[in-house]
């Protein structure tokens, strides 16, 4: 006589101390990332955004030195907005740098401004930068050769800050702004250079340099 099988399936479901151990896992797990999303506060983010282009020209620096190549750092205070260049030895003109996204154009988040000040910097290597044609004495290209047309046609405006293939960066200061908001504190960083990277990065203070 055939017995019928019978087959018992063994429980598969949690505990109580399993459940509490998941929501528990899951409560830190979303407390992480709460943290991380709005925990910092608006100084060590604008901190992280001086960070980024401190870096940055540190590896445009290298990369001159590596292919020998002329760069520039130009800063558009009205957009709140940088990007890189280098120089086209054959037609003498300022070109931006393709296929590398970390020197292409970045504007910092709101509400985050920029401000650049090259006033009453020392120049040691002043005869290096201007033993060309290309640049007068503010740092500008000659205008020979400007067409004015097509919007794709213009030149690009000379960058303020240079890179040189020596590895040498013009000295400027940048400053990093939070102007702060109703019942949050201000803070401000300043990016400095003198004559060779690595920049220096100051703050957070009360006021710009």
């Amino acid at each position: 006589m055939r017995r019928s099988s019978s087959f018992t399936p063994i429980s598969t479901g949690f505990t109580l101390l399993e459940v509490m151990l998941v929501l528990l896992l899951m409560g830190l797990a979303a407390g992480y990332v709460t943290f991380n999303a709005f925990g910092a506060s608006q100084s060590d983010l604008l901190k992280n955004q001086a960070k980024r282009l401190q870096v940055i020209v540190d590896m445009a620096s290298d990369y001159a030195v590596l292919n020998q190549q002329q760069l520039g750092l130009r800063i558009e205070q009205d957009k709140n907005e940088y990007y890189f260049v280098f120089l086209n030895e054959d037609e003498d003109e300022w070109q931006r740098i393709e296929g590398e996204k970390m020197y292409s154009s970045y504007t910092l988040p709101s509400p985050f401004t920029l401000s650049l000040n090259l006033d009453d910097l020392p120049w040691d290597n002043e005869d290096q930068l201007f033993d060309r044609e290309l640049f007068d004495e503010e740092l500008s290209v000659s205008q020979d050769g400007v067409e004015i047309g097509n919007e794709e046609d213009k030149k690009l405006p000379p960058p303020q800050i240079l890179i040189l293939s020596s590895g040498e960066v013009t000295p400027f200061t940048l400053s990093f702004n939070y102007e702060g908001t109703q019942g949050d504190t201000p803070a401000y960083f300043s990016l400095q250079n003198q004559d060779m990277p690595p920049l220096s990065l100051e703050g957070p203070m009360e006021r710009p340099l």
